[in-house]
Parts: structure tokens; C-alpha cells; sequence
């Protein structure tokens, strides 16, 4: 069994964390004893992946309650909201505080849009939406955060912060139909870099993730081709593509102070050794 109660006591804001990877990084800080509060959009969607979720942490309570020892299990909330607009961040922010006893500790901007499409045929509004979303929700969500962990660092120099951008392996590959979407996660990937020198003094990690070929919703298409995925497998050292579940241990390891306290501005590749094979 891997070790609980590493995050007990924290509190994380997660965007985009009803599906995919953010839902697989939420359930497993809830396991350390995290609170959460989950960004979506509110769409009747959202809402159908929202109850679901609110279900599973449920179970995870009743879980822990009849178990021997058993460990602590963080809360989970939500808060709906477009991460383009500034005021989301803000809100996201401001409402987790105000629900999980007065500080933030962890922010995890996961949000993102990937759609395919031929660079000749790209629509302008295509790759702005792109934009928007990936790299300026981004910007404004870790704005929003690090203010606040600024703050408690201000009123306690003991007080620390871990934020976690989700990029791509994509920000270190070519994508014929990813030319909207890669700039966007080099660009997560280099906000990172940059707000790691920016915010150390003020006592804050900012690290990159890095996924490979993950299967969630953005690509379930995509790889639905068996030649394509058979041949995605055949790439991958490990043999298989990702579950959202793999992400969940390394974006652990990046929020927990006594694992990685000192890792900064650090890019964490977790992709089956996929990028060490391309040829």
C-alpha cells in the first residue's frame, strides 16, 4: 500500500480537476488527507463528471471510517468557472480559503483543450480558444494562488507553497496537428521555470508536469484507431499508454514539502519513457 497522510492538514485548488488527470490528482489527495476544491465549467457535462466525483469521495470517507486506523480522507468542493477570465482564479482562490481554515498550499492548473487539427486548415478562433485556455488560465490561476501564498509567507516565513503547472510532453516534441496546442504547453512549461525565480523568496516551489500519451477525454478518439494506438504502444519502453491514475503519485510527490522541498522550476516527465524512444 502507498504511504497516506503525506498532504494531512493541506488544502489544493485543482482546474480542470473533474475529469481526467485533474480528477485522478484530486481523489489522490483526498487519500493524503488533502482538501480540495475542484474548478469546472458549469455545463451539464461538467455536471454529470461533478456528481460523480462528489460520489467517489464519498466513498473514500465511508471507506476510511470502518477501517482499521484508518487514514484521514481530505474534503472535497467545487467552485464552477471559465479559467480565461481573471475573476475565476481569484474566486477559486478566495473560496477555498474561506472554506479550508484560512491558507492555500497547493495549485494545480490542469485545465487545458486539445482539439486536432491540420495547421493549413487551423481556425483563428480554434487557436485562440487554445490559447486562452491552456497558457492565459494558467497565468491568471498562478497568479491568483501565488498571491495568496505570498501573503502567508508575508504573516509566517515558515508558511510554504507548491504550485504545479500541467504542460505536455508536447512542449518538448512537434505535433503536425498540435502546432495551436504545443506553444501553449512550452509556454505552461517556461511559466513554471519563470515563476519559480519570481516567487522563491517567498517561499514557493513552481514545478512542471509533463505527461505522455495519458488516455482521458481529449484524446479517447484519437486512440480509439487500434493501428494508431498499437503503434503508440510499440514507442512506449513501458509498453502501454498512461492512465490519469499515473499522474497522480508525482503530482503528490511536487505538493508534499518533506518529498520534494527542494525542487523548483523542475519538469517531471511521466510518460513510459516515450520521449527517450522517439525517433
Amino acid at each position: 500500500m502507498p504511504p497516506t497522510n503525506l498532504l494531512a492538514g493541506k488544502t489544493a485548488i485543482i482546474t480542470g480537476g473533474t475529469t481526467g488527470i485533474g480528477r485522478a490528482i484530486a481523489l489522490e489527495y483526498l487519500r493524503q488527507g488533502c482538501n480540495v476544491v475542484v474548478n469546472h465549467l458549469d455545463l451539464p457535462r461538467d455536471s454529470t463528471h461533478l456528481d460523480s466525483l462528489l460520489s467517489e469521495a464519498a466513498s473514500l470517507k465511508a471507506a476510511a471510517t470502518i477501517a482499521p486506523g484508518g487514514a484521514t480522507i481530505g474534503e472535497l468542493d467545487h467552485l464552477p468557472g471559465d479559467v480565461t477570465d481573471p475573476e475565476t482564479g481569484r474566486q477559486l482562490v478566495a473560496h477555498a480559503v474561506s472554506k479550508f481554515g484560512g491558507r492555500l498550499d497547493i495549485c494545480v492548473s490542469n485545465a487545458g483543450i486539445c482539439t486536432f487539427a491540420e495547421f493549413l486548415d487551423l481556425t483563428p478562433d480554434l487557436f485562440t480558444r487554445t490559447v486562452r485556455t491552456n497558457l492565459d488560465g494558467a497565468f491568471y490561476v498562478v497568479q491568483a494562488a501565488a498571491r495568496q501564498m505570498a501573503a502567508q509567507h508575508d504573516q509566517d516565513p515558515a508558511s510554504r507553497g507548491s504550485i504545479i503547472g500541467v504542460s505536455s510532453i508536447s512542449a518538448l516534441v512537434g505535433g503536425g496537428q498540435q502546432t495551436h496546442y504545443t506553444p501553449t504547453k512550452a509556454g505552461v512549461l517556461s511559466l513554471m521555470q519563470s515563476c519559480a525565480v519570481a516567487l522563491g523568496k517567498h517561499g514557493i516551489r513552481c514545478n512542471a508536469l509533463l505527461p505522455g500519451t495519458i488516455r482521458t477525454q481529449l484524446n479517447d478518439a484519437d486512440l480509439a484507431d487500434d493501428a494508431k494506438r498499437k503503434y503508440m504502444e510499440g514507442r512506449i519502453p513501458l509498453g502501454r499508454t498512461g492512465a490519469p491514475a499515473d499522474m497522480a503519485g508525482p503530482s503528490v510527490f511536487l505538493a508534499c514539502e518533506e518529498m520534494s522541498g527542494y525542487v523548483t522550476g523542475s519538469q517531471l516527465l511521466v510518460d513510459g519513457g516515450l520521449f527517450v524512444n522517439l525517433q
